[in-house]
């Protein structure tokens, strides 16, 4: 099990761009405190398309478990619908899903704490990051200082701009590091890239039992109770027994190696293939993070390149075209970094595979010590027992820009509104405080960053608190 601080150490995320106390607080008290919308065109509508395409509000739905649900209700299968992105799970999402199943089987479908609204037929599927961007509305409570002791709205209001305004002194415009937040791995229990770990080394078991039997925060003991007993035992049938409702994932992966003992590839390929993948780019992720930490705590530019860095344009909604990505170097260095300044191209960060190519210099060497840090020197990417999980890799933009930012004072709320955590009060390591402000904080990011991050910059709380 990891405590806090090493579990900001393993995932990289134990550094910040800009020296300040932040706000603390927390986030997700209540579902309502995380609203995000996602930004995308309406697939083109024909009468005779083959898919329907349909614009979902969700409340407290991983984006993975209701497509699941959803497509159980089609009778389809999971693979048959689409989605550009994955949103958090305890928030109220809303975005664009194309379902290959007619609208007369997608209209009849009713799942608790969600609205499907049928846009029409269309010929056209989504693919991941295919939005133009997410706008978010996010609510956190209780600031407090590092002390404990409560900020009122004033002075945690004049912290988040202070801090914004180093960022874009930093950056020369408002951005933040591009950091491939907790969720990605699990902020208490991060398990996504030791499961990656274990498939580029083709080891299904310790894939599988990483998964069911990780060690998590303690916080529910029903579900470490099922965890240890998956370690002691390594028996489906038992661990089945207990196994508590709401982790199917799990369960799915027992049910196989009750029918199929030892088949750990066939219960690793139970889970959605979307999850499945996830995996692999989370064990890119960690070396991303790291890199990112090496260079910015030797104070080299994220937003300007230097020679060796790898730079790629970035197109009007702000995706990152990394299959255009040249090589800055004394002659066009001048040129990049205008390009840079004016928001037209990124400099880029490894997002480590079979071919990638690492940058050179000073920023080569980030990328070679981020790889190391992560422990993945001599890793291959290669998955032959599933050749869809094996990677070349690629490249991302190390800074993200956001746009339309906005803080105020939020309303506070009857505490019986609030999750049983605000109930329970501040644990020993936390940073919020019932009697501190409560703020609501607006902005928009392109597809692919994440809220939490830009957020983590705000609040320098610890990453449960997200």
């Amino acid at each position: 099990m990891f405590d806090r601080d090493e579990v900001e150490s393993y995932l990289g995320l134990d550094y910040f761009c800009v020296a300040h106390e932040g706000i603390g607080g927390v986030l997700k008290t209540r579902v309502d405190d995380f609203r995000v919308k996602e930004q995308a065109r309406t697939p083109a509508i024909d009468p005779k398309g083959r898919f329907t395409a349909i614009r979902v509000t969700l409340r407290n739905w991983e984006t993975n478990r209701f497509i699941g649900r959803l497509a159980s209700a089609c009778k389809i299968s999971r693979n048959r619908v689409f989605s550009s992105g994955l949103k958090d799970k305890r928030a109220v999402t809303t975005q664009v899903l194309v379902v290959d199943a007619s609208s007369s089987i997608v209209e009849r479908v009713e799942i608790p704490d969600s609205e499907i609204e049928i846009l029409g037929r269309t010929h056209q599927k989504v693919g991941m990051g295919d939005h133009d961007g997410n706008r978010f509305t996010i609510t956190v409570r209780g600031c407090v200082s590092p002390d404990g002791e409560p900020l009122d709205s004033k002075e945690a209001m004049s912290r988040v701009l202070s801090i914004r305004s180093e960022m874009e002194n930093l950056h020369g415009m408002d951005a933040f590091p591009n950091w491939i937040g907790p969720q990605r791995f699990g902020s208490t229990r991060p398990v996504t890239a030791e499961v990656g770990r274990c498939l580029v080394n083709s080891d299904f078991e310790g894939a599988v039992s990483t998964y069911i039997g990780m060690q998590g925060d303690g916080h529910r003991e029903d579900v470490e109770s099922f965890r240890a007993l998956w370690r002691e035992t390594k028996e489906p049938s038992k661990c089945l027994e207990i196994i508590p409702k709401h982790l199917g994932f799990e369960r799915t992966m027992l049910e196989r190696l009750v029918d199929h003992r030892d088949d750990y590839i066939g219960a690793f390929k139970s889970l959605p293939q979307s999850l499945q993948i996830l995996m692999i780019h989370s064990l890119q992720s960690l070396a991303f993070n790291h890199a990112l930490r090496s260079r910015l705590s030797n104070s080299m530019q994220i937003i300007r390149p230097s020679v060796g860095d790898i730079v790629a344009p970035i197109s009007e909604n702000g995706r990152t075209d990394v299959g255009k990505s040249a090589l800055v170097s004394e002659w066009n260095l001048d040129r990049c970094t205008k390009n840079a300044e004016r928001g037209r191209v990124a400099v880029t960060g490894i997002l480590p595979g079979s071919s990638v190519i690492l940058a050179e210099g000073e920023a080569g060497r980030h990328e070679t010590e981020g790889m190391k840090s992560a422990g993945l020197n001599g890793i291959e990417w290669m998955v032959p027992e599933i050749p869809r999980l094996s990677t070349n890799g690629t490249r991302r933009s190390l800074a993200v820009p956001f746009s339309d930012f906005s803080v105020e004072e939020a309303p506070p709320v009857p505490d019986e509104d609030l999750s049983e955590r605000w109930d329970q009060g501040p644990r020993d390591g936390d940073r919020w405080h019932p009697d501190g402000a409560c703020l609501r904080l607006r902005f928009v990011l392109p597809p692919g960053s994440y809220a939490t991050v830009l957020m983590r910059e705000f609040m320098r709380s610890p990453l449960d608190h997200y």
